[in-house]
């Protein structure tokens, strides 16, 4: 009797829940919901995947602009695209974090900041404008190879933070952009 009143009330409160989520007007931001398909409009994965994306110079560059194309273009490069990404070259910056008593550093920070900019076909002016940031830390090891893949492996988590954060902005941009301005 005990769990069959427990089960009754974890599914009444799943019920309130989404009944709750839904009557605050929460709508999934990569899909379509009835009025998308019943006013012809389009998905925020359709506005990405006609995004075309600008190279970014060095390696770390074309490492964040490949990740971006995964995320963009799920069925492949767009022919006439409508929107024009450009991302600034990265600046990387490196501290030493954890000293000891020797002066040898055992855990480093690594700060990579640029600039995305989202412009309209035919547009010189961009649509949306952000500085993107991401912070990570890696451990300095008495191995230079150790050391080094390490610092590799935090560089790729940064790049892959950038390339999310851009994808939700201009994911949130599109979203806003297609509902009605009062």
């Amino acid at each position: 009797m005990h769990t069959s009143r427990r089960i009754i009330l974890t599914c009444s409160a799943a019920l309130a829940v989404t009944l709750g989520i839904s009557a605050c007007g929460f709508t999934p931001l990569y899909g379509k919901n009835a009025q998308d398909y019943a006013a012809g409009s389009h998905s925020v994965q359709e506005y990405l995947a006609q995004t075309s994306i600008d190279l970014i110079p060095d390696r770390e560059g074309v490492f964040l602009r490949n990740a971006l194309i995964d995320r963009f273009y799920r069925h492949g490069y767009p022919t006439n695209p409508v929107y024009r990404l450009n991302v600034a070259s990265l600046r990387e910056n490196q501290v030493d974090l954890d000293i000891t008593k020797n002066a040898n550093a055992t855990r480093a920070q690594l700060k990579l900041n640029t600039e995305m900019l989202l412009f309209a076909r035919g547009q010189k002016k961009p649509v949306l404008r952000h500085k993107i940031q991401s912070v990570t830390s890696f451990n300095v090891l008495n191995s230079e190879f150790a050391t080094r893949v390490s610092e590799q492996a935090a560089r790729e988590n940064a790049l892959n933070d950038i390339a999310q954060q851009i994808e939700t902005k201009i994911a949130l941009y599109f979203e806003r952009a297609k509902q009605p301005q009062p």
